[in-house]
Order: C-alpha cells, then sequence, then structure tokens
C-alpha cells in the first residue's frame, strides 16, 4: 500500500519557492498531495512541475478568526477524506491551521518545519498573540524542525514545547539550493555573461556593484544598507552601484517614505523589481548584502554562495550558519550601520578578499546545503518515523 504524504503552506507562492524539486522527489516514495491557497500562477506551475495532486484550501496569513475556522474546517475534512499518514506544515498560519486539523483528525505523524518567527520583532499584544499560536502549533505536532540552529535556540529559551520534539534536519535549511542551477557559469562563460546584463543595466565593467534580494522591508535592513551604501559611495571615487531585487513591502515592515523616495531617486540604487530569475542580477554582483533582522534559513544567501559571491550578512540565525566569518563573507552586528559600512568598503577595496571569499563561497555550500542533502534529510525523517 502506498503511503500518502500532505504538505501544507499558507500561500501557493511558498510551496512552489520553498519546496521546489522536493515534492516530486517525495513522489517518489510516498502519494504526495500539496494543500495552499489558490492563485492561477503559482498553484499551477508548482502542479504542472512536481507533478503531484493539489488541492486549495485558502488561508490568510494575518489573523482572521472567521476566515480560519472555516480553512481549519476545511483542512479536518480533507484529511479525514484522505486518511493521510503524514501531515507536514511550512508557514505559521498553514502550521497552526493544519496542525490542530491533523491532531482533530488524528493524524499519526503531525510535523512542522519553522522558517522564521516573526514574534522575534513583535512588541504587546501582537507578541502574545503569536507566541500563544506558536504553543499550540506545537502542542499539536509530533516533532517540530526548526530550518537553523539558531530559531532552534530561540524556540527553546522560549520554552514553546520540550526540547525532544526539536531537531534541525541535515545542516538547516527548508530545501537547500540547487547547485546545478544557481552557478556562475550557467549562461556559459562568466565573464562574458556578466559583461553582457552589466551592459544591459546600464553599469560599468569597472563599478563595484553590491547587490539585495528579498522583500524592500525596514526588517530586511533596506534602511541601513542605503544608508551605508550612499555613504560609501560619497566617500570614494570608485564607481559603485547597488541593485535590489524584490517588491516593496506594502503590509509589514513598510519602509519609512523617506527612504522610498531615496532608493526610488538614487540613480546609483537600483531598485529592479521581483524577477523569478534572480541568476543574472546575482552574476552581475560583486558582493551580496543581506543585513536582515531576522530570518529562518535564507534562500537568497544559499543562491548567492552557490555563484560564488562573498556575503555580507548581519549576525543572526541562518546567517550566520551560511555565512563563516572571514571564510566565505563577513558577519556584521543587526541594526548596525557603521559596521556595515566598514564591511562594504573592505570589501569595494579589496578585489583580493573578494576573490578569495569568493572561492570559498560555493565550496561550502556545496557541502552542506545542496538540496540533495536536504531532501534526503527529510526522507530519512519520515521513514524512521513510519518505522516506529
Amino acid at each position: 500500500m502506498t503511503l500518502k504524504l500532505i504538505r501544507v503552506t499558507t500561500v501557493a507562492i511558498s510551496m512552489n519557492i520553498i519546496m521546489r524539486g522536493q515534492l516530486s522527489f517525495m513522489s517518489q516514495h510516498f502519494e504526495t498531495i500539496g494543500v495552499t491557497t489558490y492563485d492561477p500562477k503559482h498553484f499551477s506551475e508548482c502542479q504542472k512541475r512536481e507533478q503531484i495532486r493539489m488541492h486549495k484550501i485558502e488561508m490568510v496569513r494575518t489573523i482572521s478568526f472567521l476566515k480560519d475556522i472555516k480553512a481549519l474546517w476545511k483542512l479536518y475534512r480533507f484529511f479525514m477524506t484522505e486518511n493521510p499518514d503524514i501531515v507536514h506544515s511550512h508557514t505559521p498560519k498553514a502550521g497552526l491551521l493544519s496542525m490542530v486539523a491533523a491532531w482533530l483528525a488524528r493524524v499519526p505523524i503531525r510535523l512542522h518545519t519553522v522558517a522564521g518567527m516573526p514574534l522575534t520583532e513583535a512588541k504587546g499584544l501582537r507578541k502574545r498573540i503569536l507566541s500563544f499560536t506558536e504553543k499550540l502549533t506545537y502542542a499539536c505536532s509530533n516533532l517540530i524542525y526548526p530550518n537553523s540552529y539558531g530559531l532552534l535556540q530561540i524556540i527553546k529559551e522560549n520554552e514553546f514545547c520540550r526540547v525532544n520534539k526539536l531537531k534541525v534536519i541535515a545542516n538547516g535549511g527548508s530545501n537547500g539550493v540547487d547547485t546545478e542551477y544557481f552557478r556562475k557559469d550557467y549562461a556559459g562563460n562568466p565573464f562574458a555573461a556578466k559583461q553582457k546584463i552589466r551592459d544591459e543595466l546600464g553599469i560599468e565593467s569597472s563599478a563595484v556593484v553590491f547587490s539585495f534580494i528579498g522583500r524592500i522591508a525596514s526588517e530586511k535592513g533596506i534602511a541601513e544598507l542605503v544608508t551605508a551604501f550612499r555613504r560609501l559611495r560619497d566617500k570614494t571615487s570608485v564607481g559603485i552601484k547597488l541593485i535590489l531585487i524584490g517588491p516593496f513591502e506594502e503590509t509589514y515592515g513598510v519602509l519609512d517614505k523617506s527612504d522610498k523616495e531615496i532608493i526610488i531617486s538614487d540613480t546609483d540604487i537600483m531598485a529592479l523589481g521581483r524577477f523569478d530569475d534572480v541568476r543574472p542580477y546575482l552574476l552581475a554582483s560583486d558582493v551580496y548584502t543581506f543585513p536582515s533582522y531576522r530570518e529562518g534559513f535564507p534562500n537568497s544567501v544559499l543562491e548567492a554562495g552557490a555563484m560564488s559571491l562573498p556575503c555580507i550578512v548581519t549576525d543572526i540565525n541562518g546567517c550566520n550558519e551560511i555565512i563563516e566569518d572571514e571564510v566565505n563573507g563577513l558577519v556584521v552586528p543587526v541594526k548596525d550601520e557603521g559596521s556595515l559600512y566598514q564591511a562594504m568598503a573592505r570589501l569595494m577595496k579589496s578585489a583580493e578578499e573578494r576573490e578569495y571569499f569568493s572561492k570559498n563561497s560555493r565550496t561550502v555550500i556545496e557541502q552542506k546545503f545542496r538540496n540533495e542533502v536536504v531532501w534526503q534529510g527529510i526522507l530519512n525523517e519520515y521513514e524512521g518515523l513510519l518505522s516506529k
């Protein structure tokens, strides 16, 4: 009899991106079903690429009592109908609703991956509500998989669940990175391809280019990054550019109006929007910068490392597990514009250091964070739990 696995995310874009390739891999061992909110692009794209059955249940990221109760009921009914052996959730709202529903439906193996914790930056009532929902999610789960050791420590410190419920799979991460897709020679000769994309963007070949990929939001350290970049630009005769790839946040962590106006008006800052394929912009870069305040296990840092870029990251969980200070990049304190400026200035001035970190970057990713390493670790977990 084929065993049945259901994977759940709040929205389809998360499933499409977080579990790229992993669902297809798991379908070789289980009847695999994806459950998420429908959207015409990501839901269909995920279904087609991964070749699995998809089921739509509307869930919302924000707190909405009526919508949440409706989604909980639909999840419960679906689990009762499908009778899965394993339900494994990602993202906070999907974790809460699917773990409660799976517990009510008596699903034997209930697993939740923690890939970030918004409550670390929350305050007051919102923080108390988020703490309660974390505890409820964990109480209904058999095991909790923080996707970094830093997150595991935060969960321990907050006493959200028993320590024996916690485990980091492989070396961390939710999906790893496709090192055959993310490589600097993906388009042939990397030097020619780099110059081609720079020509298209109007960036001179001699410029030192810093880049960032993610939501253009305050909690991503964008204000500090923009301030450090402009300070560096104004103090050097070397041509430098900053490429920002991602959408401006419009809900949580919205940038101050003045910061957004600076980004839009400064001709040396290129806010290009969101792209499905970020490789050209990483290839055009010399240094990847990621000064976030909090993360689970940042995919963009994995991707930049796989593309052999030296990285400057903040000393937070996930980032400081991918980047080892002075080995494949530099680690700076959180919310410290001065330290970020110094790190950017150092790598701007030294092509030799950039080359040294670059050589180490891909090696670290290949050894510890390839897709296959993470996938096999998750499969081993499933098989071990089922054997019990």
